[in-house]
């Protein structure tokens, strides 16, 4: 009988160990496979005073309707960094907007030219007083590049919403037109501008501004549209 368990042990022991050497590989890749990158916008934090803060639901409500609408992988919550941040380079798409002041340092301004033109992008969004600064601080980033305005034909409001009209009027500030202005360079879109629209305040939840539900898709469709264009240009 001694010798039959001895004999029954060394038979599990060795299907044990020919169990473990197969699962080793799997275990392995397991260990080693990262998990799907998510993708999060994040907000600009500028000197100078304006609210650089501001709309703080339109960025997440963002990335849900991404999340709901879009076959993108987006983190759950926006990130917020400064140009002169280490891990400036860690997010390809910057969101700045408010209302006041927008200043930048000579090194901010270097520094976000070289992120620019190094593949990152950024979405600015007149919240309704930054404009004159905001075309200020820019002339100082590229000194040797203009604003040009966006045609209806653009393919940043065609894909992945019809957007044949350009941006969606959501608040009224001067009563001017919106408009979709844009910094290239070489041949790229790196700054999107979007002016007299006021995207983030569509993006906020309803109860803020109490825009109609038809306004909010607006702009929230032009979102997703400005999001897959930095994404994918």
């Amino acid at each position: 009988m001694a010798l039959l368990r001895q004999a029954i042990n060394r038979a599990r022991l060795a299907a044990l160990v020919v169990v473990a050497w197969l699962l080793v590989p799997v275990l392995l890749l397991a260990l080693l496979k990262e998990p799907p990158a998510s993708f999060t916008v994040a907000q600009l934090h500028y000197g100078g005073g304006g609210d650089w803060y501001a709309n703080p639901s339109s960025l997440p409500n963002l990335l849900d309707f991404i999340r709901r609408n879009t076959r993108m992988e987006v983190a759950l919550e926006p990130a917020r960094v400064a140009v002169m941040n280490n891990d400036l380079f860690a997010y390809p798409m910057l969101y700045m907007t408010g209302h006041g002041n927008v200043r930048f340092t000579d090194d901010e301004a270097r520094r976000l030219r070289l992120y620019l033109e190094s593949g990152g992008f950024l979405h600015a969004d007149d919240n309704y007083g930054m404009d004159e600064s905001f075309r200020r601080e820019m002339a100082l980033v590229f000194s040797d590049k203009d604003f040009v305005e966006l045609p209806f034909s653009h393919g940043i409001y065609h894909s992945p919403f019809e957007m044949g009209q350009g941006l969606p009027k959501v608040h009224e500030h001067d009563n001017k037109p919106p408009k979709g202005l844009g910094i290239y360079s070489e041949g790229r879109l790196v700054v999107f501008y979007s002016y007299e629209s006021d995207l983030g305040d569509g993006w906020e939840d309803q109860t803020v501004h109490n825009d109609t539900e038809r306004k909010r898709q607006q702009a929230l469709r032009m979102g997703v549209n400005i999001v897959q264009w930095a994404l994918t240009h």
